[in-house]
């Protein structure tokens, strides 16, 4: 799925004090707004400095001891708190994420994203963080396990660890994260298989997961029959199996990337989501024929099996007439239009 932009759309107010009084003609704005930015979340920040290795881009503010924390490149203050709530590094240089994030207690977003040279994992100080919903640490170098204290962040809403060299297994107690609705773990080295526990993810109001891009192997477990998920991407591991318990009828699933696998399962048992409007199964090893109902999907853009072993005539009506033929090459029998071999 590549990039994911939820976890960065959100942007706080910022609320300016101007003080101006009739007997205190040499007041400045300047002087004012230093009021806004809490002492010990200046303290904190400027730790967090010290573990930067690169200037920061032209157009950032810099973190000036001498000026309004509130109004540093990267930071946002809460316009009723003024503490800061929100921390989006980005495009810059640092060696580590330091312990001192954990300093900020009233962060509520956290995101590092094209951050270099760090090195290590996240620092257990995070768990200070009570107030946490947003987690992004995308493309900044991660290493090691996926922490288990993670789960001790229960305000959580989304987490992001997309584009890093994370390995080991995915830590089970993360389906306690009961607040959680987006998780994104795609491109790492992860391994293992997929928990069991993330059946009990609550789906109420529908859950994002991206595990693609990872080298996870064995069958998708079981208790999945029951996530009632929107979107999920599995594709470019090694599982094996029937994945089939993805694809209910009665679910809320949008889009399912399943892509270069090992999965075995018949098609043309299958009820699709009503609202599917993307499914990419190619490269992997399924058989049966394409279900009549897929004509009936009044959302479907994207219908890729191409890569597997199909048979049958390819449905016509509906969103079937757009969808291009590459979707459906390299079957071991599949025909009829956009194919241009004719069924017998």
């Amino acid at each position: 799925m590549g990039v994911h932009g939820i976890t960065g759309s959100l942007s706080l107010p910022l609320v300016f004090l101007f003080l101006v009084s009739s007997s205190l003609p040499s007041l400045t704005i300047s002087a004012s707004s230093s009021v806004r930015c809490h002492p010990d979340d200046k303290t904190a920040l400027l730790k967090i400095k010290q573990s930067f290795t690169s200037k920061f881009p032209s157009d950032v503010t810099p973190w000036d001891p001498n000026t309004d924390c509130c109004d540093w490149g990267y930071v946002q203050c809460d316009d009723q708190t003024n503490r800061v709530n929100v921390l989006n590094i980005f495009n810059t240089g640092m060696d580590r994420i330091p312990e001192a994030i954990g300093d900020l207690p009233y962060l509520e977003i956290l995101q590092l994203q094209r951050v270099t040279k760090i090195s290590g994992s996240i620092p257990y100080s995070i768990t200070k963080l009570q107030n946490l919903k947003i987690i992004r640490m995308w493309r900044i170098n991660l290493s090691g396990s996926i922490p288990e204290f993670l789960t001790q962040l229960k305000n959580l809403e989304s987490l992001d660890l997309s584009y890093n060299r994370l390995s080991g297994p995915i830590p089970a107690s993360l389906a306690n994260l009961q607040k959680l609705r987006y998780l994104y773990l795609d491109w790492n080295k992860l391994t293992g298989r997929i928990p069991d526990s993330f059946g009990r993810f609550n789906t109420t109001g529908g859950f994002s997961l991206d595990l693609s891009n990872n080298l996870l192997s064995g069958e998708v477990p079981a208790s999945l029959a029951e996530f009632n998920y929107v979107s999920i991407d599995l594709s470019y591991n090694k599982l094996v199996g029937d994945v089939s318990v993805l694809l209910r009828e009665n679910g809320a699933a949008q889009n399912v990337y399943l892509s270069n696998n090992l999965f075995d399962f018949d098609l043309s048992k299958v009820r699709f989501p009503k609202n599917l409007s993307f499914l990419k199964l190619s490269h992997n090893r399924i058989r049966g024929s394409i279900p009549e109902q897929i004509t009936e999907l009044p959302s479907l853009q994207v219908f890729d099996v191409s890569y597997n072993r199909l048979c049958g005539r390819i449905p016509v009506g509906g969103n079937v007439q757009n969808i291009a033929v590459g979707y459906f090459i390299h079957n071991k029998c599949l025909c009829g239009p956009p194919l241009p071999n004719q069924c017998k």
